[in-house]
């Protein structure tokens, strides 16, 4: 349990229209404050691991650290389902996917006649708005006072925007360095008497991790070190060996490492390319009008005669050294994660560095002293750890992902919190932010209390509750459910796999030995499995019961 949220409501509101509360915290006295605008950055796919405030060796990323040295870095902060869409509907709603009906990629479209956290903002007098990858089917004309988004997953180069006007127009350029903009241009046309909420959603760094021009080859001198669990033999585990997400196998030489790449191909060209996608990521199974329409977007040429020279004559020297090598075995393995290494952090490069436009323009416009900046991403990601990339599982890599928040004057610099904060708490962050009311049905908390009080006088959850659902395409990764408490992580697989895990974070933190049969876990195991009931029934999450009722373990 944690502070009713009606008594904090009252000292939120207290707090906004000026009166002190000392409970509140020393950063909070005798502040009298606005309702501070909200600019909520959200990446794709961006890895803790790739971020050096979070102590990431493989690339600096001065803006994101900014944020969190100027506020608060979540240390625990965890998804509740780990894949792209699902955690975009969960940010909207403050709900588990089975609760807001979005649990895959595959579900063409969002239901937005559901509680929305942004439709409560602008019931408090919110100014909203989207800008960049949505990739949530229906188009959000309701929910938001503007918007300008992706269609679909979006493009690197050239992208088209969905206008909420109902036009679509493609812009020239990278596609990073775009929706920034739009970010800049919604900003600046804001009444200064009214606050706003924006998301920036960034497209970067979802596969195929396409830097922008001026990053090629920007971490071609380094050569990054081998995971620890690059070679994970999976052993004990059924469905980490089952998968379909390895660097070596799953990675496609063509279209995510540009190995022979043709930038703009020709009719026949595109077409080869898409047979070997829809073998290589769909198990060659026959496509949906949507996907199929999708695909030939994806491999259509869209650059310009410049984009294509630059790319042409990097990745062209890369392809023409890779068969100068004729690699195989280990070698070849170990070169494809160095290829992607070089490829995702240049994309993330562009990213950083796209943020830290953002906020010189806010410092600039005289905006930044209220304006709430966070930054996080849709979920965690695979940098070769366990021999992947992707993300899916509930394994700490892609269960944990980045969030750094920003307010100046009431979040204390240089900030952390270790508690396990889970993504169906952000909608009711926000709200609470915002002093806007937070909707019964929103399954998530405000962890506003855990930043401006101490920490040590606010109750919290002891575990996080995860479900995944997705399968058997892409990467075959098999449905499951578990928790994740400050030491142990118990893991339900079910489907085509019946099988239990069970980690022991503080002995293992690689997630490489599953002591679900060690005799020395029998009453831990016992504790977990009634704390995952006691999640599952308060979450109402009634097929995970389904599961565990049919198997008798209940």
């Amino acid at each position: 349990m944690m502070m009713n949220r009606k008594i904090y409501s009252y000292l939120l509101a207290g707090l906004l229209s000026g009166v002190t509360f000392s409970t509140l915290g020393q950063n909070l006295d005798s502040v009298k404050r606005k309702r501070p605008n909200i600019v909520f950055i959200f990446s794709d796919d961006h890895a803790y691991q790739a971020i050096s405030a979070y102590g990431s060796t493989l690339a600096q990323t001065p803006n994101i650290d900014r944020i969190a040295k100027e506020g608060v870095i979540l240390k625990n902060q965890l998804v509740t389902n780990s894949i792209c869409g699902p955690s975009r509907a969960t940010l909207l709603t403050g709900k588990y996917s089975h609760k807001n009906g979005f649990k895959t990629n595959e579900n063409p479209n969002f239901d937005l006649n559901q509680t929305i956290f942004t439709r409560e903002l602008q019931k408090a007098g919110y100014n909203t708005a989207w800008v960049g990858k949505w990739h949530l089917g229906t188009l959000p004309t309701e929910a938001l006072n503007y918007f300008n988004i992706l269609p679909g997953q979006g493009h690197y180069y050239n992208p088209d925007f969905i206008h909420n006007n109902g036009d679509t127009v493609r812009h020239e350029g990278y596609v990073t360095d775009i929706i920034t903009s739009f970010a800049k241009d919604f900003i600046e046309q804001q009444d200064a008497d009214k606050p706003f909420f924006l998301v920036v959603g960034h497209k970067a760094t979802h596969r195929e991790w396409m830097p922008d021009i001026q990053d090629l080859g920007a971490f071609d001198n380094i050569d990054f070190p081998i995971p620890a669990t690059f070679y994970d033999d999976y052993e004990d585990r059924e469905a980490a060996k089952d998968q379909d997400m390895t660097i070596d196998k799953t990675m496609v030489l063509r279209q995510d490492l540009k190995v022979e790449q043709v930038f703009n191909p020709n009719k026949e060209q595109a077409q080869e390319l898409k047979q070997q996608l829809i073998e290589k990521w769909f198990g060659g199974k026959e496509l949906t009008a949507s996907q199929s329409k999708a695909l030939e977007a994806h491999v259509k040429g869209r650059y310009t005669p410049e984009q294509e020279k630059a790319l042409s004559d990097y990745y062209g020297k890369i392809s023409k050294e890779f068969a100068e090598k004729k690699l195989d075995g280990k070698e070849l393995v170990e070169w494809k994660y160095q290829r992607y290494l070089k490829d995702y952090l240049s994309t993330a490069k562009s990213l950083d560095r796209n943020i830290g436009e953002l906020l010189d323009y806010l410092d600039e416009s005289g905006l930044a002293e209220n304006t709430v900046v966070i930054y996080a991403s849709d979920q965690g990601f695979y940098l070769g750890e366990h021999g992947w990339f992707d993300k899916r599982f509930i394994y700490e890599e892609s269960l944990k992902t980045p969030f750094v928040l920003r307010y100046p004057g009431v979040v204390k610099p240089g900030s952390d919190l270790q508690d396990l904060i889970l993504n169906i708490d952000w909608a009711p962050t926000v709200l609470d932010l915002a002093g806007a009311t937070i909707p019964r049905d929103i399954q998530g908390n405000s962890f506003l209390p855990l930043l401006v009080n101490n920490q040590d006088s606010v109750q919290w959850r002891d575990a996080g509750y995860y479900h995944y659902y997705e399968f058997p395409q892409p990467h075959h990764v098999h449905p499951h459910f578990g928790i994740r408490t400050d030491r142990y992580k118990l893991v339900r697989f079910y489907g085509e796999l019946n099988t239990w895990e069970l980690f022991d974070l503080q002995k293992d933190p690689n997630e490489l030995s599953n002591v679900i049969d060690h005799p020395d876990y029998r009453a831990v195991l016992e504790s977990l499995r009634d704390r995952l009931q006691e999640l599952i029934q308060t979450y109402e999450d009634k097929e995970a019961e389904r599961v565990l009722r049919a198997a008798s373990e209940i």
